[in-house]
C-alpha cells in the first residue's frame, strides 16, 4: 500500500497523546503557542521577555513549553524540532493541553534568488514531498494555507515587508535535488522547507489553527548552492524575528 493510500478517518488512533503516562493536564495552558527550533532565540528570550515553565513535553526528551506575557497578553512558546513528525509529535502535545492557535515561524531556503536572506515569507500552499500530512488529510499535491490572509494583514499592521508565495516541504535536506526544485519552482513554488505540510494537516484535522511565517535563510536558486546567512545569523536578526512572532501571536 502506497502511503497516498494511508489517510483513515475512519478509525480511532490507537495512540493517543492523553492515554501517554507523561500526559499531564494543565490549567490556564496559552491559547497561542509560538513553535520555533532555532537554540539561539531561546538563549534570547529572557532578554527580551521574562518567561516561565507552564509544561513539559516528553518524547525522548524532555521539552518545555513557556508561557510569558507580552503587551498584556499570555502567549506561549516552546522549542520545537527541525522536520514535520516531531514537530506535529509537539503540536499534538500542546493541542492535548489546551492549545487553540498554533504559530510556526524559522528559516526557509529561497528558491527565487530575488528573495534576499531574512526576507519574511508567508507560505499561503506546501507541496507535500513529506509523510506526515498523508495520516492527516486525503492524498493531494499540496495543502493550502488558509491563515496565511489574517498572517498577512497582521504584517500589514505591523509594517513587516514580506512575500506570499508556496513553499516546497521535505522530509529529505541531503536529498533537495535540482530537478525536483526546478519542478516545485515552476509550479510557483518560492522556498522549501521541512515543517508546512505536515503542521498545516495536523492543525486543520485536529480543528485548530496554525499559522506560519519563514524568513529566507540559504538561496538553492543559483548554479550552486548558497548558504548565505545560514550558520552566520547575528542575535539582532533572532531578537527581530522572536519580536514579529510575538507580536504577530498576540494578534491571532
Amino acid at each position: 500500500m502506497s502511503i497516498i493510500h494511508t489517510f483513515d478517518p475512519d478509525s480511532e488512533e490507537i495512540v493517543q497523546v492523553k492515554l501517554s503516562r507523561s500526559y499531564q493536564p494543565v490549567d490556564n495552558f496559552p491559547e497561542t503557542v509560538i513553535m520555533t527550533f532555532q537554540d539561539r532565540t531561546f538563549r534570547l528570550l529572557q532578554q527580551v521577555c521574562p518567561a516561565e515553565p507552564a509544561a513539559v513535553l516528553r518524547g525522548g526528551r524532555e521539552i518545555p513549553v513557556y508561557a510569558l506575557c507580552w503587551q498584556g497578553r499570555r502567549v506561549g512558546i516552546l522549542h520545537s524540532l527541525m522536520g514535520g513528525a516531531g514537530t506535529v509529535c509537539l503540536l499534538e502535545g500542546i493541542l492535548a493541553r489546551g492549545a487553540k492557535k498554533v504559530l510556526l515561524y524559522g528559516s526557509c531556503g529561497a528558491l527565487d534568488e530575488g528573495i534576499a536572506a531574512g526576507r519574511f515569507i508567508l507560505p499561503t500552499a506546501a507541496y507535500r514531498d513529506e509523510g506526515t500530512s498523508y495520516h492527516y488529510l486525503p492524498a493531494g499535491d499540496y495543502v493550502e494555507v488558509p491563515t496565511h490572509r489574517r498572517l498577512a494583514e497582521i504584517f500589514d499592521e505591523l509594517a513587516l515587508p514580506y512575500i506570499l508565495g508556496k513553499v516546497w516541504t521535505t522530509d529529505g535536506f541531503y536529498r533537495e535535488t535540482r530537478n525536483n526544485m526546478e519542478k516545485r519552482r515552476a509550479e510557483g513554488c518560492i522556498a522549501v522547507d521541512m515543517e508546512c505540510a505536515s503542521v498545516m494537516a495536523a492543525a486543520q484535522f485536529r480543528g485548530a489553527e496554525a499559522y506560519q511565517f519563514l524568513y529566507a535563510d540559504d538561496s538553492l536558486a543559483g548554479s550552486v548552492w548558497d548558504p548565505r546567512t545560514m550558520g552566520a545569523t547575528p542575535a539582532s536578526s533572532y531578537e527581530a524575528y522572536l519580536r514579529a512572532a510575538l507580536e504577530a501571536a498576540i494578534r491571532l
